[in-house]
């Protein structure tokens, strides 16, 4: 049978994985010969400020493995380090592309990067066809009744179930497709050191990298799903599922987290579910208000919000010195891990913006320079959440003690004792508040660097100025 495309050029982005994979299901289906290309884009890994940066390196080693995959296939992964535009264009030359092939993005300067490359691939009289891989649905797909975005969680997650019952989810084959594979033998995979990076304590730390470490956490995840709901908020308990940085460069797919929730039918997969969509939520937000990824209020009369900035305050948050145990554990966690529990992050979130009066984006700035699983839309949308900015917020008058989550959370402190050792001393009641404890005379801890109940006080009277 006639192929659409002689040879074409699949483009690996945030999907780095050769099974289920829109993209590559396509081109293969449509090609006689398919190249694959990941680029690590200058323009990205220029911005970022330290070159110990643990996403680069898990992306390294998934980029690794993949290479590897396709090489045990007859074909390679062709990898550079450049420009996307200048990677491309090279690689159109070298390889007589006449397709291009990759998933959809839904960040803003993703969607400038890919325009910049379909008008390339114009002019080079080359095809380019994107598809949809990175969630279930996307961009309109998921509207109200008057077809505008939705702006509340819950009338939004009702109607993505009612659509979700109405499909079947695709299964992106590649298997059977595999000989149109083009053979082929690139360079060999360029090191962290020659593109001026470091590697980190991923390793010590035991980060699963690639499509192999996805399927293992998977397969660990089946067997703790159930107890998910009771279990996912205490930091100190093997609760959550880790997915989230598999997720966020796709060495997992989608659907298949999908599809083993809705094949569980238990109180555990279907609160696993509701996260899975708030993901979704969050991306559809991003698409339909790329404003909020320029440091915008979604809700833009708390844009006239005058916080404090106290740039002392900023600097004891983040390096866990702000004399709170659970909040100070939670940011030692960041800074070590580059992983936060998603309970801690909420609670480390409201402390900044409505104990120490700073403002959302800086801590927003400060998670996506240190999250492994950092994404721009659920960071945003969680910053926003937790500073009554965003959409489907916690309520502007509502401020977590951090005492009392500490105490709920993690009640006998096995959290915080693993990030703050200088507690190990302390029981149960004093490891909460332990400035009222006599033994942290001869601690090296900090006193709490604010009060809560007047800071608290505070806080409501800077956002009331706003609301009246």
């Amino acid at each position: 049978m006639n192929k659409k495309h002689n040879n074409s050029l699949v483009w690996f982005r945030r999907d780095l994985r050769d099974y289920d994979h829109a993209a590559l299901s396509h081109a293969l289906q449509e090609s006689n010969h398919v190249f694959c290309i990941f680029i690590f884009d200058k323009e990205i890994l220029n911005a970022l400020k330290h070159k110990e940066d643990r996403r680069v390196e898990f992306i390294w080693e998934s980029v690794k493995e993949l290479k590897g995959s396709l090489r045990e296939k007859k074909s390679d992964l062709i990898v550079t380090h450049d420009l996307a535009s200048n990677a491309i264009s090279r690689a159109i030359d070298e390889f007589k592309i006449d397709a291009i092939y990759a998933n959809r993005d839904y960040e803003p300067h993703a969607i400038k990067r890919d325009e910049a490359i379909k008008n390339l691939a114009i002019k080079k009289n080359v095809a380019f066809y994107d598809f949809k891989d990175q969630v279930v649905f996307e961009k309109n797909e998921i509207l109200t009744a008057l077809d505008k975005p939705y702006t509340v969680f819950t009338p939004y997650k009702n109607n993505y179930l009612k659509k979700l019952n109405q499909i079947t989810l695709p299964r992106f084959d590649i298997e059977p497709f595999i000989k149109n594979l083009a053979q082929f033998k690139s360079e060999p995979l360029l090191s962290l050191k020659d593109m001026g990076f470091q590697t980190t304590n991923l390793h010590d730390i035991k980060i699963h990298t690639g499509m192999k470490g996805g399927k293992l956490l998977v397969e660990d995840f089946k067997e703790r799903m159930s107890l998910y709901k009771k279990t996912r908020d205490f930091p100190a308990i093997k609760g959550v599922s880790y997915l989230s940085v598999h997720l966020r460069f796709g060495t997992v797919s989608i659907r298949q987290l999908f599809r083993l929730a809705l094949e569980s039918f238990n109180e555990g997969s279907e609160s696993w579910l509701n996260e899975l969509i708030w993901r979704e939520f969050y991306f559809q937000i991003l698409f339909h208000r790329p404003d909020v990824a320029f440091g915008k209020a979604f809700k833009k009369e708390y844009e006239l919000i005058a916080f404090e900035n106290n740039p002392d305050y900023f600097k004891a948050w983040t390096e866990g010195k702000t004399g709170y145990p659970i909040v100070d554990a939670a940011m030692r966690q960041l800074n070590q891990t580059g992983f936060m529990h998603n309970r801690l992050r909420m609670i480390a979130a409201s402390f900044l913006v409505k104990d120490l009066l700073v403002d959302w984006r800086w801590g927003e700035a400060y998670f996506a320079e240190k999250l492994i699983d950092f994404d721009l839309s659920a960071n945003n949308g969680g910053w926003q959440w937790a500073a009554s900015t965003g959409c489907d917020a916690q309520p502007w008058f509502r401020i977590f003690n951090p005492m009392t989550q500490s105490l709920r959370f993690d009640p006998q402190g096995k959290f915080i004792k693993k990030y703050i050792p200088e507690l190990y001393s302390l029981d149960n009641d004093e490891i909460h508040a332990p400035w009222l404890s006599q033994k942290t005379q001869k601690i090296d801890y900090p006193k709490p660097i604010v009060d809560h109940a007047s800071q608290r006080i505070k806080a409501l009277a800077l956002y009331k100025s706003v609301k009246s």
